[in-house]
């Protein structure tokens, strides 16, 4: 059954109308609380894409890149959901949508006109929380990763979506503007239960927020994104990371009680030290009822080396996208590893659909099909 798509902004209570399909947890199993962070696999209404374009760092391989959105665009269409289009060319976005994708699933496609630095979305898209009243919106600060590149541009998209600049708004929702903090999606997780999941290498930076101490940022982020508690993780890394270790590249909530994390089984690989100190800490942590999580290790990929300069690239499985009835898995050409990785993430969702998508292209870029998503809870789209 596909999402009914409604002209109104359904509230919490209306989602009854709405989940009655395979993988879809029902509110009962989604533990529905007055105002909540919700889990990735809560029940959405669409993606995000925001598009690469010549002005960007992909202008010598646009056209591999396009191919890569493009079926990432059309697993997201064919299940149902909206998906919308950040670009500051939307005719050469439309004219590749019209070319290469069904008719049938354009009119589910929405454009919105803006200029941007770069196209990742996880990171300068807006967090959505669940409220009685509707979806509320918040727009933290992007500063590209710690001042590491341009991102003037994108730190005005979330403002620009919700009409803050005057323009019609694309996404549906309360907005909170929290322009004095740094967050970035890829570096939170959450479990849609009270729990959040992070790193200190990344919230604990200079350059984001480093006039705060550790217990100035938890207190934050339980107040704003009304959570209870957080885990933090305090190893991991991955050879040429821009974003100083972001949740998303190592460890993934899959169910309250269920993490999918990167394993390095080869002692001779430069991950090998800090991946099994984190391991180890993730064996350690408990659930909120006081029970060890099911962990579900993921392969290390090969080393995946730059085509110009051979520097070895953050390539990972962990980067992988929930939507509705799926999950779409990067993939790196390596299909041995990619299937043992496919077989994995079948373990951590069994009701879902696993869809193999190859993201060498995106990886070119130090980020993955994660990094290049926004997922928005049903009522935003």
């Amino acid at each position: 059954m596909a999402l009914q798509f409604r002209a109104t902004t359904p509230t919490v209570s209306d989602l009854t109308l709405h989940l009655q399909m395979p993988g879809i947890p029902s509110p009962e199993q989604t533990e529905l609380r007055g105002i909540f962070f919700p889990a990735e696999w809560f029940p959405q209404s669409g993606v995000q894409l925001t598009w690469p374009h010549e002005a960007t760092d992909w202008h010598d391989y646009l056209g591999d890149v396009d191919d890569c959105y493009v079926r990432i665009a059309l697993e997201i269409l064919v299940r149902g959901e909206r998906l919308l289009v950040v670009t500051p060319e939307p005719e050469r976005i439309k004219a590749l949508a019209h070319t290469r994708l069904p008719s049938r699933l354009l009119a589910h496609i929405s454009y919105f006109e803006c200029p941007t630095n770069d196209t990742w979305a996880r990171d300068h898209a807006p967090l959505t929380l669940i409220t009685e009243q509707g979806p509320r919106l918040l727009d933290f600060c992007f500063n590209g990763w710690g001042q590491k590149f341009a991102s003037n541009h994108d730190n005005m998209i979330s403002r620009r979506l919700l009409g803050q600049d005057g323009a019609e708004a694309a996404l549906h929702g309360a907005y909170e503007p929290m322009l004095d903090f740094v967050l970035e999606g890829g570096s939170i997780e959450s479990d849609g239960h009270g729990t959040l999941l992070t790193t200190t290498e990344c919230l604990l930076s200079s350059n984001r927020n480093d006039m705060l101490s550790r217990d100035e940022i938890e207190q934050r982020l339980l107040r704003w994104l009304h959570s209870e508690r957080v885990l933090w993780l305090e190893y991991g890394y991955l050879a040429g990371d821009d974003t100083d270790s972001h949740i998303d590249t190592l460890a993934r909530f899959c169910s309250p009680d269920t993490i999918a994390y990167v394993r390095c089984d080869d002692p001779q690989d430069e991950h090998y030290d800090e991946l099994k100190l984190m391991e180890q800490q993730l064996q350690s942590f408990r659930t909120a009822a006081d029970e060890p999580y099911q962990l579900v290790p993921l392969p290390l990929p090969r080393p995946v080396l730059d085509p110009d300069d051979g520097h070895r690239l953050p390539a990972t499985y962990a980067n992988f996208l929930v939507i509705n009835r799926a999950v779409l898995m990067p993939t790196y050409g390596q299909p041995d590893i990619d299937e043992l990785a496919e077989r994995q993430l079948r373990k951590a969702f069994p009701r879902h659909d696993i869809v193999a998508i190859d993201c060498s292209v995106l990886v070119r870029q130090h980020g993955s099909l994660h990094c290049s998503t926004m997922q928005y809870p049903i009522g935003v789209l």
